[in-house]
């Protein structure tokens, strides 16, 4: 009997020791690398606790010239999905997923999205030496984040079959919080007398925010921060400040305020605050997150146009 005692607990120690690793890979979390901050907090918001998120591109970071670290590759080659934005965005995303070896899928959350065009598409926007001929800021509208949280939630699905509960779950919860938030963007708006919804922002970012909610943004640079305005589209836009008697200027978080700040100066536009364009501000920020963004954003704008003379 005793042996027979011992070898039944022998077994049974033998079962649990070929269980545990079992177990543990059943509590490992999907590795998820995205290109920046805003799509990260998109794929933690599907995600939930089944993914690890690593973000390229941080907080108050700027894509547009951001240069990849062997931190970054070393990422990648260990991801299972790799999140992009698209749309020329990411223009280092290509050469990095080659030189990392990465054998991951690659997700465009923009897929689906009729993007814009670059700055070309409007008097305002053009002369800017850049050859983006599309706008990439998708973002900007709430309706196409909607979008970007589909795509998120489908290749989470593909990629982890057994998360499809939960990232359903999680996308069906946060598109109607985007719902909400692109609701609260055109309540505000509404609020904003018609001859006063425009202003001035750094870099043509708002192109989509524009064209869904109705402010009108002027920049001395275009969609991409990669190339410097010229002075004399600094002195156009001063004149058009000045003859339409453009409210507000607004500094984003990515961008040298040198720009705005001289523009406001020299055609008599308030400076009505910092926005946040191309980049979530860190955790302790205004603009943690998508919805806070969108949030912060929209209340700077309407303080700023809404009431009283520029």
């Amino acid at each position: 009997m005793p042996n027979r005692r011992a070898l039944i607990g022998a077994i049974a120690a033998g079962l649990l020791v070929t269980a545990l690793p079992l177990a543990a890979r059943a509590q490992e979390k999907l590795p998820v690398v995205a290109s920046f901050s805003i799509l990260g907090d998109f794929v933690r918001e599907v995600g939930g606790d089944r993914v690890s998120v690593t973000t390229l591109v941080g907080a108050n970071g700027d894509a547009h010239v951001y240069s990849p670290t062997p931190a970054d590759a070393k990422a990648m080659a260990a991801a299972k999905l790799i999140v992009v934005n698209g749309l020329k965005f990411e223009g280092w995303m290509t050469r990095l997923i080659k030189s990392s070896g990465a054998k991951a899928a690659v997700a465009t959350a923009t897929t689906g999205i009729t993007p814009l065009k670059g700055e070309a598409d409007h008097d305002a926007k053009a002369g800017h030496g850049h050859d983006h001929d599309v706008d990439p800021h998708a973002w900007q509208n709430a309706a196409n984040a909607k979008v970007y949280v589909a795509n998120i939630r489908d290749a989470l699905v593909k990629a982890d079959p057994a998360g499809r509960a939960a990232y359903e779950a999680n996308a069906t919860r946060y598109l109607a919080d985007l719902d909400a938030v692109d609701g609260e963007v055109k309540a505000a708006v509404a609020r904003i007398p018609a001859d006063r919804r425009k202003a001035i922002t750094s870099h043509d970012a708002f192109g989509y925010f524009v064209k869904a909610y109705g402010i009108q943004f002027i920049a001395p640079q275009g969609v991409s921060t990669e190339a410097e305005a010229s002075a004399k589209d600094v002195a156009r836009i001063i004149r058009q400040v000045k003859a339409e008697k453009v409210p507000a200027v607004f500094l984003e978080n990515v961008t040298n305020p040198r720009l705005v700040e001289q523009i406001a100066k020299e055609s008599g536009a308030k400076i009505g605050g910092r926005i946040y364009s191309d980049a979530l501000s860190d955790a302790t920020g205004p603009a943690g997150t998508y919805i806070a963004m969108m949030k912060h954003n929209i209340s700077e704008i309407e303080k700023a146009l809404a009431a009283g003379p520029a």
